[in-house]
């Protein structure tokens, strides 16, 4: 009888945990960007904590203050001017349709004078513009949900370095796994979270500033604002940045400046390409090496999920579950000993 009882009540407690699991999931899903964002700086300046609180014997909440400080210097404030140029430019075509519609014309006639095609033959001009309206208008939500997130991250940090200790402690006696193989385990989740966190902007960063100093030597219009569409291009592999650079060297080319147009193109494959190749290059010997194939699909489910913040996090989540996928035909199908479970396969 008392085992019977003893299962009720285990199996209730599960159901309770994870009906009130789903419940709070839902809920928050419109903030899970906030709080992964969270997690993924805590994991990137838990080193200084450690060395701030432990080495010198600062105070947590003190300690936690001042990386609190450098999180939103080194990263909010950038990822907010971003986002606030994006917003600018973006007002400018929803509000401005008159104009919007003037630059659709023109690319058309541009386009119906070079190669005889009339690009707007029954399509109503009206109809394109207000998809475009539209767009615009669901990327502004976007960007003030990244607003309230960026809120919700900041609170949630401080706390989190705050416990960061008994935080750790307590995830790890929750993993179902022996001390060893925890310790491993907790280092490859670290690993995997600086290679995303770290790589993907950084490789976004130097692509998109070189890029724009290409679009600048070739007279491309607006070009601060296509050297920040060139940063976010990069996460697409395969095609990433020419996804930019060579649509603005056919409109330069349609517009009959030549010149421009081919220096453009040269300086997209000889340069912009080039570069991104040997910075993945020197960032895959330092950290974690993340499949491209692994960055295209986790974006594609990132940017659903998180909108703004999923170019990082969806890459993120995507190599999480293949590490632990791996783990566990490791452990418990291929019968793996603990001490050899983290060695790589040749």
């Amino acid at each position: 009888m008392d085992s019977v009882r003893e299962q009720y009540w285990r199996y209730s407690l599960f159901v309770i945990i994870f009906g009130l699991g789903a419940v709070i999931c839902i809920e928050l899903s419109p903030y899970i960007g906030g709080l992964l964002g969270a997690m993924t700086i805590y994991v990137l300046l838990r080193g200084q904590m450690r060395c701030l609180t432990l080495r010198r014997g600062w105070r947590r909440a003190t300690a936690a203050i001042l990386l609190l400080a450098e999180a939103v210097v080194c990263f909010l404030i950038p990822l907010t001017l971003v986002a606030w140029l994006l917003v600018s430019r973006v007002q400018d075509l929803t509000l401005d349709q008159r104009s919007l519609v003037g630059a659709v014309r023109r690319v058309a006639e541009g386009i119906r004078a070079s190669t005889g095609y009339d690009l707007l033959h029954g399509v109503n001009v009206s109809s394109v513009v207000e998809a475009v309206s539209r767009m615009g208008q669901a990327f502004l939500q976007g960007v003030f949900g990244f607003g309230v997130n960026i809120v919700i991250l900041l609170f949630v940090l401080y706390f989190m370095l705050v416990g960061g200790a008994r935080m750790e402690a307590y995830f790890k006696s929750l993993l179902p796994f022996d001390a060893a193989v925890t310790r491993n385990v907790m280092h490859e989740i670290y690993m995997i979270v600086h290679s995303n966190a770290v790589s993907i902007p950084l490789i976004a960063i130097v692509q998109g500033g070189i890029a724009y100093a290409g679009y600048l030597l070739c007279g491309v219009h607006s070009a601060m604002f296509w050297g920040v569409v060139t940063c976010f291009a990069t996460v697409i592999p395969v095609v990433g940045t020419a996804l930019v650079w060579v649509p603005l060297a056919a409109l330069m080319a349609l517009e009959h400046d030549w010149g421009a147009a081919a220096g453009l193109l040269a300086y997209g494959v000889l340069v912009v390409t080039q570069a991104d190749n040997v910075l993945r290059l020197i960032l895959q010997r330092k950290m974690a090496n993340t499949h491209p194939i692994v960055t295209l699909f986790g974006v594609l489910v990132g940017l659903p999920l998180f909108g703004f913040m999923g170019v990082i996090f969806g890459p993120l989540i995507l190599a999480m579950f293949i590490f632990f996928v791996h783990l566990f035909k490791r452990k418990y199908i291929d019968r793996v000993d603990a001490a050899h479970l983290f060695e790589t396969d040749h």
